[in-house]
């Protein structure tokens, strides 16, 4: 048992005897028992299976990768809506209706799942790459230039580009991709001077 997990159902005004219940059933199934973002989580050979929270009307259990449960029971709920993906919620508002068979059950198909690798990864920025006008005439003008700049990942490509465009003045615009230009031509990031520190 998790101390700081026993804080955190201690500290809860409401709920405790839920809390507590629920944490019963789950600590004898094969999760490792911790805090992140604030609530108990229940974790299973490295990933996070499920959460229980206290919230002002309810206790609830969420299934990080809740999607790929069968809820035959029709119990899951996707807290946001058009948000989120994966993680489905079960909630409870009295001790009474914690049904600890069924909390098993759903506890155990989760980690069935995660056996079998099901999971929906959460999609990385896919913001496009817009290339100022000023970097675009230098990249176009000098191919060993071009060449290095299509060198970098997406991410750094758009690190440059972003830093020309969110200049306001056009002087300050050729100020910066003067300064780039060296860079990009010895292959260095935009930050990553900051990122070895």
């Amino acid at each position: 048992m998790n101390s700081k997990v026993t804080k955190y159902i201690e500290d809860k005004d409401k709920w405790t005897q839920e809390l507590n219940l629920l944490r019963s059933v789950l600590s004898k199934l094969p999760f490792e028992e911790t805090i992140k973002w604030g609530a108990p989580v229940y974790v299973y050979k490295g990933k996070n299976i499920l959460g229980i929270s206290a919230f002002k009307n309810y206790v609830g259990i969420w299934f990080f990768q809740g999607h790929f449960l069968k809820d035959e029971a029709k119990l899951l709920m996707n807290a946001q809506e058009g948000k989120t993906k994966a993680m489905r919620q079960w909630r409870f508002d009295s001790l009474e209706q914690i049904d600890v068979d069924l909390v098993k059950t759903y506890a155990l198909e989760a980690i069935d799942n995660s056996e079998k690798g099901l999971e929906i990864k959460p999609q990385r920025n896919k913001k496009p790459l817009v290339i100022p006008s000023e970097l675009e005439v230098k990249l176009n003008e000098d191919e060993k230039l071009k060449a290095k700049f299509n060198e970098f990942s997406l991410s750094k490509q758009r690190e440059f580009a972003e830093h020309i465009a969110s200049a306001k003045r056009e002087a300050t615009k050729l100020s910066r991709l003067e300064k780039i230009i060296p860079m990009i031509l010895n292959g260095i990031g935009l930050h990553d001077k900051y990122k070895n520190c």
